[in-house]
């Protein structure tokens, strides 16, 4: 799928690459790959911005292969792109101007875990999954949990959060600390293992949310949680979609430690209920999880479906058993593959925004409005906990006019968005796909400081470049 993408950058000069190729050659041997196919598995794969890969692929396999790209590719001149599992959104590992991918999934170990302190070490290519399977004998877990199985590196680097979010935050309130290999190949240090900090401005979180821009994440210090005793997760559909979300502010305002609470709308129900196999009401419906000993989590639950009666919530469907669980959230996290399914053959763009929990309701019930009046296919689901929600929208590709309405809502619905007090994006970064909305929510001076940072920290712009911030 192709929409238009800006592309002012310059690509290097050809005896430039050159001469960066030969370099790297030479360093890494076959572990630069420069075939066709690999290039394109380490381009932008996912939704309709197009495919643009690099010039060639090192795959990175300890600190020291990073910075000896980078300072190869400072030398002459060339771009760098760093790689995790590529389930980025909006063309983040794309390679605009060319140049080199560094692929971190060798980068894969566990460095260190402190139990006592609740924190780890680790290389950036660990992905969550494979990190909570390493941390479950000793009762721990790493809480946030997009849905694709990322690595924690580009979760990094992308900001970002998902399921669990309203209870255990975002990756910003998950890291302590990085090492992150700068423009010339050295290394910056951002923070330490202690649980807070005064010390000099705060450069952890500097880096994480920015895309690869500035630096490359090479080692992480990661928050980690005690696995609750009792996890008991539950489903309720609704009469209405304004009653879901109604019930939703309700249970954060009087303080139910909520650990998940997910929002699917009716068109989202029928298609998990088809894909994953469900026999779910397909009305507006409530995802939800507790977490806790036993008698906090019957005392929430209990709490939970009193304010969900007066939403016009119905009965609860509640399990504890951990098959059931994951059954569960696996249609959760499937819902983009249940809507391709949905239509067979047509592309499917994923897109968020977040706004405040107040003005949720307003938002998912004119958005719904919009895709009606538009005859556009696009169900919705939502991390409402937190305000934010996502649309994934079916398009025929071929179709230019039904292209033509799939970028008109998707514009409207971030303009929505933003006139609601909310922002473009909750977790899915700007990358390329975004980078228009970024003035009118943050406004030109926000946008001149951004383009600073990055000269400061990238004087040579070889970091990602053409993402996040836009050419001034």
């Amino acid at each position: 799928m192709n929409i238009n993408v800006t592309n002012t950058l310059k690509r290097p000069e050809p005896q430039a690459l050159a001469s960066a190729l030969e370099a790297l050659a030479a360093r890494f041997g076959n572990r630069l790959v420069t075939s066709q196919a690999v290039r394109e598995q380490h381009g932008h794969t996912t939704t309709w911005l197009p495919n643009q890969p690099p010039d060639a692929v090192v795959m990175a396999q300890e600190t020291a292969d990073i910075q000896d790209v980078v300072r190869i590719c400072a030398r002459h001149g060339v771009p760098v792109i760093a790689f995790g599992t590529g389930t980025s959104l909006e063309g983040q590992v794309n390679a605009p101007a060319g140049g080199i991918c560094i692929d971190l999934r060798d980068m894969n170990q566990v460095l260190e875990v402190h139990p006592e302190d609740l924190d780890c070490v680790i290389q950036p290519g660990v992905t969550r999954k494979a990190l909570n399977e390493h941390l479950r004998d000793q009762g721990l877990f790493f809480p946030i949990d997009p849905g694709a199985d990322a690595s924690l590196g580009g979760m990094a680097s992308t900001r970002a959060s998902g399921t669990n979010a309203v209870r255990y935050g975002t990756m910003r309130d998950n890291v302590l600390a990085l090492k992150v290999v700068r423009g010339d190949g050295e290394i910056i240090k951002t923070g330490t293992r202690a649980k807070k900090s005064s010390a000099g401005y705060d450069l952890t979180h500097l880096f994480i949310g920015a895309e690869g821009t500035l630096g490359i994440i090479s080692e992480l210090t990661m928050r980690l949680r005690g696995i609750p005793e009792t996890i008991a997760a539950a489903a309720c559909s609704f009469d209405s979609l304004r009653g879901a979300c109604q019930a939703t502010i309700l249970a954060i305002q009087t303080g139910i430690p909520v650990a998940r609470i997910e929002l699917l709308n009716d068109e989202q129900v029928k298609a998990s209920n088809s894909y994953s196999k469900l026999s779910l009401p397909e009305t507006p419906l409530l995802l939800l999880e507790f977490h806790g000993s036993a008698a906090e989590v019957g005392e929430q639950s209990k709490n939970f479906a009193e304010i969900a009666k007066e939403c016009g919530g119905g009965d609860f469907t509640w399990t504890t058993r951990p098959e059931d669980r994951t059954k569960l959230w696996q249609a959760r996290h499937d819902a983009y593959w249940a809507v391709k399914a949905l239509r067979p053959g047509a592309g499917v763009v994923a897109t968020d925004v977040c706004v405040p929990i107040s003005r949720l309701a307003d938002c998912v019930g004119e958005t719904e409005a919009d895709l009606k009046r538009l005859k556009l296919i696009s169900p919705i689901v939502g991390h409402v906990g937190d305000g934010n929600f996502h649309c994934s929208l079916a398009c025929d590709v071929d179709d230019k006019e039904e292209m033509a309405r799939g970028e008109d809502f998707m514009h409207r619905l971030v303009e929505r968005a933003q006139a609601m007090g909310g922002t473009c994006t909750g977790e899915h970064g700007i990358g390329q796909g975004k980078q228009k909305y970024l003035q009118a929510e943050l406004g030109p001076e926000a946008l001149e400081a951004m383009r600073a940072l990055k000269r400061a920290l990238d004087p040579q712009n070889i970091f990602n470049p053409g993402k996040i911030v836009p050419a001034a």
